[in-house]
């Protein structure tokens, strides 16, 4: 884990909650380019399901969106390394075809390259309220 300054904690918050949102905005607008341009080739997520790359990930978008809507509270950040983070926040969500909204924590760890950040981990947990 790296010590970062408080400036820098909230800067890598809001860098890190922009690409996370912008994996929800893809599964809303049924963007497969979107969704393959923000996961690393060796995603892997880890879900109730079972394990998936990002071949499963994006193939879930090849009938269109998978998402109705989506709020992201609780946004956390932590640091570890100098091109690591993980982003780890609850998502309140509506699947497409769903009438009964679902919630999950959720724990990314996104690395920073020359393009931009990337998503390389991803791991669901159920909320239990």
């Amino acid at each position: 884990m790296t010590a970062i300054s408080a400036q820098q904690d909230e800067q890598l918050l809001a860098e890190l909650g922009r690409c996370e949102t912008g994996v929800w905005d893809a599964l809303i607008r049924g963007d497969i380019a979107a969704d393959a341009a923000a996961l690393a080739d060796n995603f892997l997520g880890v879900y109730a399901d079972g394990f998936a790359v990002k071949a499963d990930h994006v193939q879930s978008l090849e009938h269109g969106a998978t998402m109705q809507s989506y709020d992201l509270s609780s946004m956390r950040v932590m640091a570890l390394g100098a091109d690591h983070a993980v982003l780890s926040y609850r998502a309140d969500f509506l699947r497409v075809g769903q009438a009964r909204p679902e919630a999950m924590y959720i724990s990314s760890i996104w690395q920073r390259t020359a393009a931009g950040w990337i998503n390389v981990f991803s791991q669901d947990t159920s909320a239990v309220d």
